[in-house]
């Protein structure tokens, strides 16, 4: 029995896992009064733009992987496209090495709203009225301050305060950061979710959804959107540009189902995102990881879990994107694996290795080194700042993002289990649409500027994703959904809690609380893109032996607090009985599960 911070739970009725209490609250809210699991979600969904502003909003993106017995697993794809203006020339004619991490210029059509909505239209049950009320009430009256938000809105204070005077009315609303406990409210944002709820109402549910799906990519809501982004705005580059999004972008685009990836793994299928998004790594150190028989916390097992993510986020790097040829199926295949496998060995490695899948030459992106020691002098302000490596450190004084995620999975009594990742249109991603009361994202920095690659900027194509939930089924169950906020990290912290589960016995919550750690070797998908070649950031609470072991293996290894690193949620069901399970991340005092 491993330690836990709290209980399992355990129950027949419905389970709902988040990273906030109060989405938790709303989703179990939604299946006591007789919601489904879809219902249950777009209601935690719409209260997580409300309660963590810091991490998601309405201007965000979303993918999520949904499955009931007997069916197979669907993902809905809300990741917006680049707009019809964004073209790498647009940006090189500007001087511009990388696209930047903040401001309206790097926002891509917004998804996690339509994604919602398209959601609760094909799937739900309940009108808009009764999932949106709870999101409605917390941004109208207000919702408690945690310490994390306090936290982010310090840290861009000033930047608020001095260039975006319309997030200084929001978040600095006694003209200061919030403290801890005190309540935040966002009128204009109860504003906003009252159109849909207006534009929904008097008609049949179904039709009264897609009315309001037409406010919000047709409507005022998108006008307010599109004349936003004609207002140049200070971003990273520390110049002010306007936004590329248009009207036309808004109203053509809507989010799409598709097939997941999946392997086999155990007696287990795991299902993610397709490379579009960073989820086949998680495939990939699977595949790599077969066969083994190391017990998770010790050395040898960091050691070769480290050693596999290195190699399988170089073939993100170097073959993932939103193009028809990724060779995934090669990637992804046993014999792949194996051979990829063989290259790990006893001493760290400090190169980044992609593999040649099918004779195919292997290209990475180019990294500007030079681009990363100015941004960190000037968000830092000391000539030799270095970027803060692999910990939630909240964004720079610039706004730029290291990490901003939210989680939420369900499972509701029929079975059907949801797994959702929002994220994007942060607080400090750009300046709040004062008729809103949201940002726009900054997905677009995910892209390359760089010509040729899979990742490559192109208008319509999504920029390549960290977001990545997670379903697993045996059989045509499905018997676990789980996911965590963390950028880069989140295929490697959701890879550590299923070796957890699967190889180590351990319950939900045993795996959740059990000593986490992640690689920092290659380039972080957010700008300015830096690296820490050979470093592993590691809970130190995994016993001091350990730590000195990796580093005589060649590692840099930094030492986290002992509860430090990921914000994991899951949710869990056994076919053969019906019973559900949940746990939530203790970590930062704020992620619940509920259920019963």
């Amino acid at each position: 029995m491993q330690f836990t911070t709290r209980p399992e739970l355990s129950g027949s009725f419905g389970m709902v896992s988040s990273t906030h209490w109060l989405a938790s609250a709303a989703g179990m809210s939604v299946l006591e009064r007789g919601g489904n699991a879809f219902d249950a979600t777009v209601a935690a969904g719409f209260t997580l733009q409300v309660v963590e502003p810091h991490q998601n909003g309405p201007g965000g993106d979303l993918p999520l992987i949904f499955a009931s017995p007997g069916q197979e697993p669907t993902l809905l794809c809300a990741q917006g496209p680049a707009p019809a203006a964004a073209t790498p020339g647009h940006f090189r004619d500007l001087g511009l090495r990388a696209i930047p991490g903040t401001g309206t210029h790097a926002a891509a059509v917004p998804g996690a709203t339509t994604g919602w909505l398209t959601l609760l239209r094909d799937h739900g049950t309940f009108a808009l009225a009764d999932v949106l009320e709870y999101a409605i009430g917390y941004a109208r009256h207000g919702f408690p301050v945690t310490a994390k938000i306090s936290e982010y809105i310090t840290k861009v204070e000033r930047l608020f305060a001095t260039h975006w005077t319309t997030s200084a009315a929001v978040h600095l609303p006694a003209g200061r950061a919030p403290r801890p406990g005190e309540h935040l409210r966002n009128p204009a944002l109860a504003d906003t979710f009252e159109r849909l709820v207006a534009a929904a109402a008097g008609k049949p549910r179904e039709t009264g959804i897609d009315r309001a799906i037409e406010e919000w990519t047709t409507g005022r809501i998108a006008q307010a959107m599109a004349d936003f982004c004609t207002t140049e705005v200070l971003d990273s580059t520390g110049e002010r540009h306007r936004g590329l999004l248009s009207a036309d972008d808004l109203a053509t685009w809507r989010p799409a189902y598709e097939k997941t990836v999946s392997i086999e793994y155990r007696g287990h299928r795991v299902h993610k995102g397709g490379a579009w998004s960073q989820g086949p790594v998680l495939l990939q150190q699977l595949g790599m990881l077969a066969g083994d028989e190391l017990a998770p916390g010790t050395a040898d097992h960091i050691h070769r879990v480290v050693e596999v993510s290195k190699l399988a986020f170089a073939d993100r790097d170097a073959w993932y994107g939103d193009v028809p040829d990724v060779p995934l199926d090669i990637l992804t295949s046993p014999a792949y694996s194996a051979e990829r496998r063989r290259m790990v060995a006893e001493h760290a490695s400090r190169e980044m290795r992609p593999g040649a899948p099918g004779g195919r030459t292997p290209r990475l992106p180019v990294v500007s080194d030079e681009l990363i020691a100015e941004v960190f002098r000037a968000a830092i302000g000391e000539p030799n700042a270095v970027a803060p490596q692999g910990i939630d450190a909240g964004p720079l004084p610039t706004g730029e993002a290291r990490t901003d995620t939210v989680h939420v999975d369900v499972a509701d009594r029929s079975g059907t289990m949801v797994s959702a990742m929002p994220s994007g249109g942060w607080l400090h991603s750009s300046p709040v649409i004062p008729e809103l009361g949201f940002p726009l994202g900054t997905r677009l920095q995910m892209a390359w500027l760089e010509s040729g690659l899979p990742n490559t900027l192109a208008p319509g194509k999504r920029p390549r994703t960290t977001l990545s939930p997670t379903l697993v089924t045996r059989g045509d169950e499905p018997v676990l959904a789980f996911g965590t906020p963390g950028g880069d990290q989140q295929d490697q912290w959701q890879l550590n809690f299923l070796l957890n589960v699967l190889d180590g016995g351990m319950n939900l919550q045993e795996a959740i609380d059990f000593p986490q750690f992640h690689s920092t070797h290659f380039p972080s998908s957010f700008y300015p893109h830096e690296s820490r070649p050979a470093g592993v950031v590691v809970e130190k609470r995994v016993g001091e032996e350990v730590l000195a072991e990796l580093e005589k293996r060649g590692h840099l290894v930094q030492r986290a607090g002992d509860w430090e690193i990921g914000r994991l949620c899951a949710v869990g069901r056994d076919p053969g009985t019906g019973r559900l399970y949940a746990a939530a991340n203790p970590r930062g005092i704020q992620g619940y599960a509920a259920g019963r």
